[in-house]
């Protein structure tokens, strides 16, 4: 095999290899942003949920309490009348 073949060779095949590598390195670099975006949105997600279930907790205490003057307000007017 003559040398300019074999160099001709070698070439394609890294050529061909450092393609797919850089094809590789492109691919990753989206991965990474994706993952990032993700990331930035489920950290948002959670945020979110929190704010919301402190609002649920607020609100379960209010409604919890408004029951209870309300109860104290009927049973006692019974109680006095005893």
């Amino acid at each position: 095999m003559p040398t300019e073949n074999l160099s001709e060779l070698l070439g394609r095949v890294s050529e061909n290899s450092t393609t797919k590598i850089d094809d590789l390195v492109g691919d990753f670099g989206q991965l990474r942003e994706k993952l990032r975006v993700d990331g930035e949105r489920i950290q948002r997600d959670v945020e979110d949920y929190r704010a919301l279930s402190e609002q649920v907790m607020q609100l379960t205490k209010t409604i919890s309490e408004s029951v209870e003057k309300v109860r104290t307000s009927v049973v006692r007017p019974t109680t006095e009348r005893d």
